[in-house]
């Protein structure tokens, strides 16, 4: 299954809400990277993040999907929303 730029952008909007970084929203893409790269993205912001992804799509991330490659870039976090979308 090919990710879709929606996806991409329906994750970002929630990322970019979630940390409250607005201001830099235009700036983030699918290769931006994530974990050590955005102080804002702290472990509770983790948590914050994957309910707010489960409640935007309809969707489960079990505490087995939170890993460090699952969240390295937007894509790679756009990919696993894919992924359990379908």
């Amino acid at each position: 299954m090919e990710l879709t730029g929606t996806t991409i952008e329906d994750t970002k909007a929630v990322l970019v809400s979630v940390l409250g970084i607005e201001d830099r929203a235009a700036s983030i893409g699918a290769g931006t990277e994530l974990l050590g790269s955005l102080p804002e993205l702290d472990s509770m912001a983790v948590l914050e993040l994957v309910a707010a992804l489960e409640e935007k799509f309809g969707i489960t991330i079990d505490d087995d999907d939170v890993t460090a490659d699952a969240f390295e870039t937007l894509g790679t976090l756009a990919a696993l929303v894919d992924e359990k979308q379908s």
